[in-house]
């Protein structure tokens, strides 16, 4: 169903999760490490693989002869677990970035799914936005600009009154695409287009609160 509102005159901030808001680098690779050894693969090699390609891509390249709808289940086997066992930390300052927007100015733009992503945040106490995109919500993820614009949709906000705050490639050119203005943060070197870099999420947390505010 379409989604049809009136956009406002306020300004929205849409953030990606993973290396944006959470620091997840170290579960992903024990999250791959694990599926290798199952599969008997080589987890360096598959974590490589894994870190520049969706996971279908990844099985694709790295076990060819594997029905991926199998490979697949066990890999959201292996990070269902990780979100109730593993250890995860949030940025510093997105706690306090995130309850210092107004209710309903910000929403999540995932590659993952939403109960890992509401499982996250329970284990790092950071608050749960009403709109969050992931993985299931749109046929065409990241680079896609499909996820943004559902998320604009969702808000009833134009593209142009939009925030994407990311950290990777493929998220920056989605926000771009969706014709937003992007962040990048949490890298050292800024991503190809991105509108502004930020070394890390709490350098960047005044000048986004700002920009929701309009000022």
């Amino acid at each position: 169903m379409t989604i049809q509102r009136t956009p406002t005159a306020r300004r929205y901030v849409f953030f990606d999760v993973d290396g944006t808001l959470i620091d997840a680098l170290d579960n992903q690779r024990r999250v791959w490490a694990a599926w290798a050894m199952r599969f008997g693969l080589d987890p360096e090699e598959v974590y490589r693989v894994a870190l520049r390609t969706r996971p279908v891509e990844t099985f694709a390249v790295v076990a060819p002869d594997r029905d991926p709808h199998a490979c697949l289940a066990v890999l959201h086997e292996l990070e269902d677990q990780d979100v109730r066992s593993g250890v995860y930390k949030a940025f510093d300052g997105a706690s306090e970035l995130l309850n210092g927007l107004p209710p309903g100015s910000w929403a999540l733009v995932t590659s993952n799914y939403a109960h890992r992503v509401r499982g996250r945040f329970a284990r790092t106490r950071l608050p749960v936005p009403a709109v969050i995109v992931d993985a299931a919500a749109v046929e065409h993820g990241k680079p896609s600009p499909a996820p943004y614009l559902l998320a604009a949709e969702c808000v009833g906000a134009a593209p142009a009154q939009c925030l994407v705050v990311e950290d990777a490639p493929s998220g920056v050119q989605a926000g771009l695409r969706a014709g937003m203005t992007v962040w990048n943060v949490n890298v050292p070197v800024a991503v190809d287009g991105a509108h502004r870099h930020f070394t890390d999420l709490r350098d960047a947390a005044d000048d986004i609160l700002a920009f929701v505010s309009g000022s």
